[in-house]
């Protein structure tokens, strides 16, 4: 996407809403993602299941612009334990729409729905080099509680498992 002029009331028209199979090749934004194929497609898996729920920000005639993920369930129950504590994951602004308000206009999404499903903290981990994500996160009312080493891996596109290092600050917030 180039350099988006937008109306000013271009955030009112975006609509947030669950991800659908069809979705899932659009989460790759034109190939950038690619490498990630095989993780999306075990996220949607684990959705369909109740283990999480998958978000995505559309714009008409942009498509996705935006997406966040959650983990309900997990192994790390400090992270997500499927009753009070939730994992917020894999979000992501396509840059022509960062700094406007859309990201946190999906947190508080997220949040509501959460708190209506009866969650009270929401987790995340954010890469210690991301600053922009990290000032969101933090004006968003979340608190680092602490350093994780950020060490992941996943199986790519092209069947090779990837490892990544990313140390990361936990970080959660208490819902209300």
């Amino acid at each position: 996407m180039a350099t988006q002029i937008l109306p000013k009331d271009w955030l009112e028209t975006v609509i947030i809403r669950n991800v659908c199979k069809e979705d899932l090749p659009a989460l790759e934004w034109g190939g950038e993602f690619s490498h990630f194929r095989r993780v999306y497609a075990e996220a949607f898996e684990r959705a369909q299941m109740g283990y999480s729920i998958l978000w995505v920000a559309e714009l008409l005639e942009k498509g996705i612009i935006a997406q966040v993920f959650i983990q309900l369930i997990c192994n790390r129950k400090e992270l997500a334990d499927g009753i009070r504590r939730a994992y917020l994951y894999s979000f992501r602004v396509h840059p022509d729409f960062r700094n406007q308000g859309l990201g946190s206009r999906m947190v508080r999404h997220v949040e509501l729905d959460l708190i209506r499903r009866g969650f009270q903290v929401l987790t995340l981990n954010v890469a210690r080099d991301n600053l922009n994500a990290l000032r969101l996160y933090l004006r968003l009312g979340f608190h680092i509680v602490a350093a994780e080493p950020g060490v992941w891996s996943f199986v790519d596109d092209k069947g090779i498992r990837q490892t990544v290092e990313e140390p990361a600050w936990r970080m959660e917030k208490v819902l209300f």
